[in-house]
């Protein structure tokens, strides 16, 4: 049997075919799930023509992770699709270039507090706007950029991340007696529409694929959507809260 067989999952931020979150999609059709994405306002289109090269389509339904409206009524939306959901992937982060870059000391509180509330709270929301559709077995995978370290240019990005990082574990303290598990994939640096967006990003991965001791490919997200894909899967049946690294080994090298 296929590892995602039978399964019915939510993908957020599809938007183009080079993303993780394409590759996650793609990877649990091929392993059986059935894939609902979302998007929303200008890029909703984008991931309506992407969902079509998918090995199935997918169909689409419109979530604002800063909108109360669009939380409150995901539920529903999933439901003119399927009638539950086995398993949630938040792929959504978000800094403006203002508090990224070198930009940490000048970043105003308004800008930050943007880049925390869709890159970290979103996690939350994401989950309880999700939690009517789901049950025992159920999971939610995040993506992060190993929090643990200030990198260059990251900047407030990186707090965000760590505040998400955190939001995950609260997460699973409190779904997991719904029998609810919450994970996050720490992936190397991986030339994404959004990791070109950081300005300087190339000083992150600068160095990476030489410091790995499994080596490290910038421009493959295979690794990361597998690891994804495994914690959507029953394999995981008791982890919740976990961080696993998919970046080549170089979180546990010292410089």
């Amino acid at each position: 049997m296929a590892l995602l067989e039978g399964k019915t999952l939510l993908v957020t931020g599809v938007l183009t075919d080079g993303s993780i979150a394409f590759h996650v999609a793609r990877l649990a059709q091929e392993q059986g799930a059935q894939v609902i994405l979302s998007s929303f306002g200008r890029q909703l289109r984008l991931t309506q023509a992407i969902a079509r090269r998918l090995p199935q389509p997918a169909p689409v339904v419109e979530l604002d992770v800063t909108s109360a409206e669009d939380l409150a009524a995901l539920a529903d939306r999933v439901r003119e699709h399927a009638d539950h959901l086995d398993g949630v992937v938040h792929s959504i982060g978000f800094a403006p270039q203002s508090v990224m870059g070198g930009n940490f000391l000048a970043g105003e509180w308004d800008d930050v507090a943007t880049a925390v509330q869709i890159s970290a709270y979103s996690l939350k929301s994401l989950a309880v706007a999700a939690l009517p559709l789901m049950g025992p077995g159920g999971s939610v995978v995040g993506l992060t950029f190993d929090a643990r370290y200030a990198w260059p240019v990251y900047d407030w990005m990186g707090v965000a991340k760590a505040a998400f990082e955190s939001t995950a574990r609260y997460l699973a303290r409190d779904l997991g007696p719904q029998g609810i598990r919450v994970n996050l994939v720490s992936a190397g640096p991986i030339r994404t529409t959004a990791a070109k967006s950081i300005p300087g990003f190339e000083s992150m991965e600068g160095g990476w694929p030489e410091r790995a001791p499994l080596g490290w490919d910038v421009t493959n997200p295979e690794p990361t959507a597998r690891a994804v894909a495994a914690l959507l899967s029953d394999w995981f049946p008791a982890t919740t809260g976990e961080i696993v690294h998919v970046d080549g080994g170089v979180h546990a090298m010292g410089l």
